[in-house]
């Protein structure tokens, strides 16, 4: 009976292992969806005199690009702090143009639409990604391994116990029902540009609470593939 109750007991403690860690992805997510968007409104509204939602969830202004970004320098690249910053850096660097680049292109066939285009800037790759933001995701690397990571980590920890485990758990709720609700809506609109009609009662509600109108006001950088070059 011990070595089955230890197999449980590791069983258990891996499960446990696990959820803590996918908890801590889903909140450095948050976290960095939150200040991405925000920072992208700065920017934007600085450089052009624009001041728009550069959120990528209908509720909230939450940059999922921003966020994914974050988890995926979170995994692949933690571990290199103790490396060389030029190391990071271009790692950091290639890292984040391939993650763009795959981000724009699971964006333009799966719902139809080009979230940002880059024909305008020098050295760009099918206007996906450009060599200049891929220095930015380098040295955003850097920033994020040596210096943000560590300190909201600690952070995270400290707030994902059970002293708040109720908020924590609407939170996550409430978030990834925006996230649910906000890929199905950019799905149906992608099919209603191909002139698609709604088959079920889902695309029926989609298409009347989040018509057109409401996701190009919503998503104004969003722009249909024939148009991406005017």
């Amino acid at each position: 009976m011990q070595p089955l109750k230890r197999a449980c007991q590791s069983v258990k403690t891996e499960f446990q292992t696990t959820r803590h860690k996918l908890l801590k992805l889903f909140w450095i997510f948050l976290i960095a969806s939150l200040i991405g968007a925000g920072a992208e409104i700065l920017y934007v509204g600085l450089t052009t005199g624009r001041w728009m939602s550069r959120s990528g969830l209908l509720y909230g202004q939450f940059s999922a690009i921003w966020g994914l970004g974050a988890v995926v320098m979170t995994v692949l690249l933690h571990r290199l702090n103790g490396k060389n910053d030029r190391y990071i850096f271009f790692t950091g660097a290639l890292v984040g143009g391939a993650y763009e680049f795959l981000c724009s292109w699971v964006g333009e066939k799966l719902f139809g639409v080009i979230f940002w285009d880059y024909s305008h800037f020098a050295f760009n790759l099918a206007g996906r990604v450009n060599l200049l933001f891929c220095l930015f995701w380098g040295m955003a690397a850097v920033a994020w391994v040596k210096v943000l990571y560590p300190r909201l980590s600690r952070l995270v920890d400290r707030f994902i116990n059970w002293k708040h485990k109720t908020f924590v758990t609407v939170v996550t709720v409430l978030m990834v029902a925006d996230i649910v609700i906000s890929l199905a809506a950019l799905w149906r609109y992608g099919e209603r540009q191909a002139g698609d009609a709604p088959d079920n009662a889902v695309e029926r509600f989609l298409d009347e609470h989040y018509d057109d109108e409401f996701m190009e006001h919503r998503y104004q950088n969003m722009r249909l593939p024939e148009d991406s070059g005017s």
